[in-house]
């Protein structure tokens, strides 16, 4: 599967339009009460870019972008305007934001997760897209250095001496993006209804992990 390691222009992303979608079958039974079930295990985020366009340099700055991924052909990274954080969009990520896996004494390579829950449920989510640089760790509550972070996957891995002991908590915090791709192969641009303020519908479609 073709993706390109570049970020949707970041300045377009913080005016899309979008979110979480989940897919739920419901039947209305004939006492009137309802059957659910839930088609997809986890949620597929969906944004509409065209949402972000505002001026004629916004156009040829999507459209350029939209030329450079094929259309749909290669994927991309975007930051969610409001979730791209392991805290909330407002905090600072910490080394102890979310609890990512226990140690064996042995293994040296985890995946980044988040989980959103309650008192009721909990949903953990799969981070494959992490921002390199702010990712931080902890072990047994102590803070840690040693190890590496494949910004592709979203694995961490820690050298050969800090491989956590068992039984210790493994913690990170850090930023993210969503794996995406653009989820049409044209894009009608209409310069006359643009400057009535009509804009083009760009959907974007989580590629899920």
């Amino acid at each position: 599967m073709g993706f390109h390691e570049v970020r949707f222009p970041l300045r377009l992303s913080l005016s899309v339009s979008g979110g979480p979608v989940r897919r739920t079958d419901i039947v209305n039974l004939s006492n009137g009460r309802e059957s659910r079930n839930q088609r997809w295990r986890d949620s597929r985020r969906s944004y509409d870019a065209g949402s972000a366009v505002r001026s004629v340099a916004d156009l040829y700055e999507l459209m350029a972008f939209f030329e450079a991924r094929g259309g749909q052909l290669y994927g991309f990274r975007f930051r969610d305007p409001v979730d791209f954080r392991s805290c909330g969009p407002l905090a600072e990520p910490s080394a102890t934001d979310q609890w990512i896996a226990t140690g064996t004494g042995a293994q040296a390579s985890f995946q980044l997760i988040k989980t959103y829950g309650d008192g009721a449920a909990s949903w953990v989510r799969t981070i494959a897209k992490p921002v390199a640089e702010t990712v931080k760790v902890s072990v047994g509550g102590v803070p840690t250095t040693s190890f590496s972070v494949n910004a592709a996957s979203g694995v961490i891995t820690f050298s050969s001496g800090a491989i956590p002991a068992n039984g210790a908590a493994i913690f990170a915090g850090y930023e993210f993006d969503v794996p995406v791709r653009f989820d049409i192969d044209r894009i009608d641009i209409n310069m006359k209804a643009f400057n009535a303020g009509s804009v083009p519908t760009v959907p974007l479609v989580e590629i899920m992990p």
